[in-house]
C-alpha cells in the first residue's frame, strides 16, 4: 500500500506524488479528493497500479486520478494517462475490458407528479423492451456483414436503419463514430459473441435509470440540455458488450509479445502495451475504434428501444412523451488529441479508464449549442442515490488533459457487497423510498447496493470545488432497471 505521507497536498483538492518518489517513474502522479476520499483511495492497490502507470514508456504530464478511483486492472479505475507520440504507448488494460462504457443522457417534458402512478408500468416496459443479463442476446441480430458496418459506422448505422434521429448523432461524443476502425483487426471470436448482442443492457453495474431533475444549479445550461425541475430524464449506462471484452481479452494475450520485441521494461504486466504507431499498436487502436463504434450504436439502439417504452406507456397522460438526446459521452477509450504539456501543444495518446472526457468551453469537439458553456459530463451514482449533470472547464483543459470523474467509484467488491447486503432488503428499502426496481437477479442487485460506493454528492463536490467540472444539475433515481 502507498502510505499517505507519500503524498504532498499541493491545493485543499490536489494531492501529489512527486516522479522522484520511486525509481522509474517518469511523470508525477495527481490525485484529486478531499481528506476521507484520499483515505478511501488508499484502502486497495490503485495508487500502487497508478504508480506503476507514471512509469510506462511514453508518459508525458502527469498521471491523473479522480475522486472516485478505486483499483482495476492494471491501471485504476478513475485514471487517465497521456503518451506522446510519435514515441507514446498505447495499452489495453489502461483503456478497460468493456471499451466504450460511457453514459447517455435523454432529458423531457413529463412533469413527475403526473405519471407518479405509471412508473411501475414504465419500469416494467423499459426492462421488458431492453434486453439485460449476462449473454442476453437483442432483438437486432447482425449478420458478419452488418457487424463490420456497426463497427465502422457506430451510431450512423442506428439512423441509416430508423432507429436513431440526426439530433443523437450530435449529441455524441465524435458524433458517435471513430474514424479508423479496422473490423479486420477484430478475432473472429468477439465478433461471434458481438453479432447477437446489439442493443443489450448486459449485467453489473450497467443500467437504464429514469430520474427526476431535482434541483438545476446552472439555468442557462439546464435549458440548453432541456433538463427542467420536476420532470424526468432518463440514464443509460453501458458499453460494448462481450465484443468489446473479447477485443481487451485478445490484444492483453497477443501484446506480451510486443513487449519483448519493442524491450519495453514493464511495472506491472497487466499494462501489457506497445508503441502507438508500431504494427501492434495500430492493430490494437483499430480494434478498439471497432469496439467503440459498437457501443455508440448499442446505446442508441437501447435509447430507441427505451422511447418505444415511454411512448407506449405514457401517451395520452402527457402532452408530449418525447426524450431528447441531452449528450452521450464515453468513460473507457484511448484517443488521439492535442494538449497543452509544459507550455507548448503536444499531439498525445490520452487514455481514460473510467474517466470522462470534460472538453471546456470553445472546444471545437463540443456541439455547438453547447460549446459557450463546455461539454456536458454525466456521473451517475448508484441506485438510490443521486447523478449529476456536469460541465467541462478550461481548468480541465489544463489540469487533467481535458478529464473528469465518471461516477462515485466502489469502495466494496463485488463479492463484498453480495456478503454484506441482501438483495430482497435491499430492494425493499429502495422501493420504500419510492423507487421502482426491477432486476434480473437479487445478488445482482446486492453487487450495486447503494453502500458499496462513494458518496456522489462528495465526489461531484471535489469536481466542482478543484474547478474541473461544474454543476448543472442534481437527478434522483425514481426507476432502475438492471440486468
Amino acid at each position: 500500500m502507498v502510505p499517505k505521507s507519500a503524498f504532498v497536498q499541493r491545493h485543499p483538492y490536489l494531492w501529489e506524488i512527486p516522479a522522484d518518489y520511486r525509481p522509474g517513474m517518469r511523470v508525477p502522479l495527481w490525485l484529486f479528493a478531499d481528506d476521507h476520499l484520499l483515505d478511501d483511495a488508499l484502502g486497495d492497490q490503485s495508487m500502487e497500479q497508478a504508480l506503476n502507470v507514471a512509469s510506462l514508456p511514453g508518459v508525458v504530464g502527469r498521471v491523473v486520478v479522480m475522486p472516485d478511483v478505486h483499483q482495476g486492472y492494471g491501471m485504476p479505475i478513475g485514471g487517465v494517462m497521456a503518451s506522446a507520440l510519435p514515441d507514446g504507448i498505447i495499452s489495453p488494460g489502461a483503456v478497460g475490458y468493456d471499451i466504450n462504457c460511457g453514459v447517455r443522457l435523454m432529458s423531457s417534458a413529463i412533469e413527475l407528479e403526473a405519471v407518479r402512478g405509471l412508473l411501475p408500468e414504465l419500469a416494467a416496459a423499459l426492462y421488458n423492451d431492453c434486453p439485460s443479463g449476462v449473454g442476453t442476446k437483442g432483438h437486432f441480430p447482425l449478420s458478419l456483414t452488418e457487424l463490420e458496418r456497426v463497427c465502422r459506422e457506430g451510431a450512423r448505422w442506428a439512423l441509416a436503419h430508423g432507429l436513431a434521429e440526426a439530433q443523437d448523432l450530435g449529441r455524441t461524443e465524435e458524433d458517435g463514430c471513430l474514424e479508423g476502425a479496422q473490423p479486420a483487426a477484430v478475432s473472429e471470436r468477439a465478433k461471434e459473441r458481438g453479432r447477437p448482442q446489439l442493443g443489450t443492457l448486459g449485467a453489473g453495474n450497467h443500467f437504464l435509470e429514469v430520474d427526476v431533475v431535482e434541483q438545476v444549479f446552472n439555468l442557462a445550461a439546464a435549458n440548453a440540455m432541456g433538463l427542467r425541475e420536476g420532470c424526468l430524464a432518463l440514464q443509460i449506462h453501458c458499453g460494448s458488450r462481450g465484443f468489446g471484452h473479447q477485443v481487451c481479452t485478445d490484444f492483453v494475450q497477443d501484446l506480451q509479445s510486443a513487449v519483448r520485441r519493442y524491450h519495453i521494461e514493464l511495472p506491472d504486466r497487466e499494462l501489457v502495451c506497445a508503441p502507438l504507431e508500431s504494427p501492434e499498436g495500430q492493430a490494437y487502436l483499430g480494434a478498439m475504434m471497432a469496439a467503440a463504434n459498437y457501443a455508440f450504436a448499442n446505446r442508441q439502439v437501447l435509447a430507441h428501444l427505451a422511447r418505444g417504452s415511454f411512448e407506449r406507456v405514457l401517451a395520452g397522460h402527457v402532452r408530449n412523451v418525447h426524450l431528447r438526446q441531452v449528450y452521450d459521452i464515453a468513460h473507457n477509450m484511448a484517443k488521439v488529441e492535442t494538449h497543452q504539456i509544459e507550455g507548448r501543444p503536444v499531439k498525445v495518446c490520452v487514455h481514460r479508464k473510467g474517466a470522462t472526457r470534460a472538453f471546456g468551453p470553445g472546444a471545437r469537439e463540443v456541439p455547438e449549442e453547447y460549446r459557450a458553456l463546455g461539454q456536458p459530463v454525466l456521473v451517475p451514482g448508484s441506485m438510490g442515490t443521486a447523478s449529476w449533470v456536469l460541465l467541462g472547464t478550461e481548468a480541465s483543459m489544463a489540469l487533467t488533459f481535458g478529464s473528469a470523474c465518471h461516477g462515485a467509484g466502489r469502495v466494496m467488491s463485488r463479492a463484498q457487497a453480495k456478503r454484506e447486503v441482501r438483495g430482497d432488503r435491499l430492494r425493499a428499502e429502495l422501493e420504500h423510498q419510492g423507487i421502482q426496481i426491477r432486476a434480473g437477479s437479487l445478488p445482482g442487485l446486492a453487487e450495486e447496493a447503494p453502500q458499496a460506493y462513494k458518496d456522489v454528492d462528495r465526489v461531484v463536490d471535489v469536481m466542482h470545488r478543484a474547478g474541473l467540472a461544474s454543476k448543472v444539475a442534481r437527478l434522483r433515481p425514481v426507476a432502475v432497471v438492471k440486468g
